[in-house]
């Protein structure tokens, strides 16, 4: 959980005092305003974190706070530093400008475009400035200076750069080094704790060899952190790694709900899906538990006396423009499912990633995504009759159905048995996960409650 924060302490964007909420990738602290716009740009732009409601790992906090301690809010503002941009009318953001449209026009000319980031003589060849770049970062890894190596990764380096000489990736030097929060840094930018060296080595194995307990326990962390986060979403609890145990799949029964023939046959093509696209779906379904698990904590933690505007809301996951039109409009279309049927989802997504691990999973083709695709779009009209949330999907029409949403409405007609592979349902199973459902829809009366407690 985080410190309680010192006064000294202001937002990175306006100044604003208190700020409480914090950008992981960022390593800043912002206030509520700002914090709304940021949201609003997508994890892929910002990831936001509550300093107080939010559950931390400590060592990634400490990362955090450590990176805003040392100034790396002057990496993303390093041309607003020179006198000369007061002359040219460019100006930073302060806490009396209006949410819409200053201080949302500064946060992306600052975060999205990283128009005041310093900007390194141009190259014919991008390409070969990316990799001096992650050499260079692939070298500062094994030392403390954490805001050196994020202004490297805001330049174009690579989390994930194989050093070609050296055989090993910036996390494998980190982890040799016991730099457990350089660590955190490279994870929050992509870089995987299963990834092998030249030697067959992971990061995990190099921290276990140095004697860095904690860090290998939190390497192990990160590396199933996806399905770590989908499982706590729906139940509360996390898998005791220690131990060996690295997935929870709470199983629902309901008897009331037949399993169709349409969604037997989406449930049997989701899993012949190619493992890159049943990471991508992966992804996706856990920003959008993401976005659910921040909008709770959001509105708990705003002052209600007065209203809060459509402005700082987020109906539904932002568009990141790396990904094709039509995996966006799947992402938006997760937010129409109501709690029943996102947690069906989720529990497949769950079921389906250790059926994986533990054996070879079926082959994936074009084809079968487009027969997938096709399932779909036969049950959509019926789908959509029971549907009573708004159509967030505003740049989605809904004859070009995605496969995320594809794999997704496949779950909302059958209910979860003995398919799956932790074995049948007892009735205490069934009831632990229809009241972890039932708490997760009561997030923000707790949440609310427990912030007036803090009031008082």
């Amino acid at each position: 959980m985080s410190k309680r924060l010192r006064s000294s302490e202001v937002c990175a964007d306006c100044s604003g005092p208190d700020p409480s909420w914090a950008s992981v990738n960022r390593g800043t602290f912002i206030c509520d305003e700002c914090c709304s716009v940021h949201r609003s740009l997508g994890r892929h732009i910002s990831q936001v974190r509550h300093l107080k409601h939010t559950p931390w790992p400590p060592t990634l906090l400490q990362m955090v706070e450590t990176l805003y301690n040392n100034g790396a809010n002057s990496i993303w503002e390093h041309s607003l530093l020179d006198p000369a941009s007061i002359l040219s009318g460019r100006r930073k953001a302060n806490p009396q400008d209006k949410v819409h449209p200053n201080k949302a026009e500064f946060i992306k000319a600052k975060y999205q475009m990283l128009a005041f980031v310093h900007r390194l003589p141009c190259r014919d060849d991008d390409s070969v400035t990316a990799k001096d770049l992650s050499k260079q970062l692939h070298s500062s890894v094994r030392t403390g200076n954490l805001e050196t190596c994020l202004r490297l990764l805001s330049l174009g380096a690579q989390a994930n750069f194989f050093h070609p000489e050296k055989g090993n990736t910036p996390l494998h030097v980190a982890s040799k080094a016991g730099q457990i929060l350089q660590a955190e840094l490279l994870a929050v930018y992509g870089a995987d704790p299963g990834t092998q060296d030249s030697s067959g080595k992971t990061p995990v194995d190099y921290a276990r060899q140095g004697g860095h307990h904690e860090l290998a326990e939190r390497l192990v962390e990160i590396q199933y952190e996806l399905t770590d986060r989908l499982a706590f979403y729906l139940c509360g609890r996390k898998p005791d790694h220690k131990n060996g145990q690295h997935f929870i799949i709470p199983q629902m029964a309901d008897s009331s709900l037949d399993l169709s023939e349409l969604a037997k046959a989406a449930k049997k093509k989701l899993q012949s899906l190619s493992n890159h696209l049943f990471e991508e779906l992966a992804m996706d379904v856990y920003d959008e538990v993401d976005r659910r698990e921040t909008d709770a904590v959001w509105l708990a933690t705003q002052n209600h006396s007065t209203l809060v505007t459509e402005t700082t809301v987020v109906p539904f996951l932002p568009v990141n423009p790396e990904y094709s039109s039509t995996r966006n409009q799947g992402r938006q279309k997760l937010a129409r499912f109501n709690a029943h049927e996102f947690a069906t989802l989720v529990i497949d997504i769950l079921s389906d990633a250790k059926r994986r691990q533990q054996g070879s999973p079926l082959s994936g083709s074009k084809d079968n995504v487009e027969l997938i695709l096709k399932t779909i779009s036969n049950q959509h009209s019926i789908e959509s009759q029971d549907n009573d949330q708004p159509d967030y999907d505003s740049v989605a029409s809904d004859e070009e159905t995605d496969l995320e949403a594809t794999a997704s409405k496949a779950h909302r007609q059958k209910s979860l048995d003995s398919d799956l592979s932790d074995g049948p349902v007892t009735v205490q199973e069934f009831m632990e996960v229809k009241n972890a459902l039932v708490a997760s829809e009561a997030k923000i009366q707790q949440l609310m409650k427990l912030l007036g407690n803090d009031a008082n």
